[in-house]
């Protein structure tokens, strides 16, 4: 019954955990709301520590898909999928391929992609089973890495931001302490210091952190020394939660705008960062760009295409802030509002995402 409790208060319409003896391939597959069309989310691996410990994330990042994928615009509900595993050990083409066969048996109800741990490799792997996967190398159709584009957004957001904060976007004044170089990191270290802005950098990864210190010029400081240095920006590009009461006690900036999802450890602390004046720029909207990139696969990948709506990120940060401001809300609150505003107006005209048939496409099943 607590399985069933934590599914039914986030408001979930489907989870499937799927179990391979032969492969020791343990998923959960969560598919939040399909009002707006296909469950589109990422599928990470993780090892962790127990079962409920991945529930609870895949629930979590798979309803804040659900707000992303309606905040941007995108007619795709929200899903998210993870594997309990070791990805340093426990990766291999046979692996993913079953994985792949248990997402071609959703019927195309859960589109997945790359995330913490997965990569264009592996998507390649599922591929070979299923349709119903986004994020493959161009020449399979798809648009190979979408953090330059998750770090694209989340440069427009910080744009935003700033002019919000500021009155102006140019950033090349400002400071900026990034916690987390690695795929989408490194990107918006480059395009910070591009604009000559100083920026403080931290990873546990410590090569990684040599590499962006040596490439482009950044400050490296310690795990726990990122929250206190004087930077104007923090912004969290590792895994969530990095914003919490005891962390906020540390922090000196004036903007939270990152990359990361669920950065916020609870609403409350949302609630005291609007108490504090520190405008936060919620992640599911910030961090949008990657998903804006993959879902464009599914019409004919155009990178043209897929840069102005990336860029549009801007415009929908500029949004929410006027929302928070006229009605008083927190930006994570304001956010939300726009999610549901739009899923409920749409929801008026569909139903939830319901395959009527499927066409074979290459050798594979798709939905018509």
């Amino acid at each position: 019954m607590e399985v069933m409790s934590q599914i039914t208060e986030m408001g979930h319409e489907e989870v499937v955990f799927f179990h391979s003896r032969d492969l020791g391939l343990k998923a959960i597959v969560a598919i939040h709301d399909t009002t707006l069309g296909p469950a589109l989310g990422g599928c990470r691996m993780l090892p962790y520590e127990t079962d409920e410990e991945a529930l609870y994330d895949v629930l979590r990042l798979s309803r804040g898909m659900t707000y992303k994928n309606a905040v941007a615009g995108l007619n795709l509900g929200g899903g998210k999928s993870v594997i309990i595993g070791d990805p340093k050990k426990d990766k291999s083409e046979a692996y993913f391929r079953a994985f792949g066969r248990y997402i071609e048996s959703l019927a195309g109800r859960y589109i997945t992609a790359e995330d913490v741990n997965t990569s264009v490799e592996d998507m390649v792997h599922i591929f070979q089973e299923t349709s119903h996967v986004t994020g493959i190398p161009p020449v399979f159709g798809g648009s190979g890495d979408p953090s330059p584009f998750t770090a694209l957004g989340t440069f427009r957001g910080i744009e935003a931001a700033a002019e919000h904060k500021y009155g102006s976007r140019e950033l090349g004044k400002l400071s900026f302490a990034v916690q987390g170089v690695g795929h989408v990191g490194v990107h918006l270290v480059r395009m910070l210091r591009e604009t000559g802005a100083k920026v403080y950098v931290c990873d546990a990864n410590e090569a990684r952190v040599r590499h962006v210190v040596e490439k482009f010029g950044a400050e490296a400081v310690g795990l726990d020394d990122i929250y206190g240095t004087d930077a104007k920006v923090f912004a969290p590009c590792a895994l969530g939660g990095s914003v919490n009461p005891e962390t906020l006690e540390q922090l000196k900036c004036e903007i939270i705008a990152g990359s990361a999802n669920n950065q916020l450890d609870t609403d409350a602390t949302g609630d005291e960062l609007e108490k504090r004046g520190m405008l936060y720029v919620p992640d599911y909207v910030i961090n949008a760009g990657g998903v804006i990139n993959v879902a464009i696969e599914r019409q004919g990948y155009n990178k043209d295409r897929a840069t102005h709506q990336v860029d549009r990120i801007f415009d929908i940060c500029k949004r929410i802030f006027h929302i928070a401001g006229q009605e008083g809300l927190p930006t994570y609150q304001a956010a939300d509002h726009l999610a549901e505003k739009r899923i409920a107006e749409v929801g008026k005209v569909r139903r939830p995402y319901l395959p009527s048939r499927r066409r074979p496409v290459n050798g594979r099943h798709t939905v018509a």
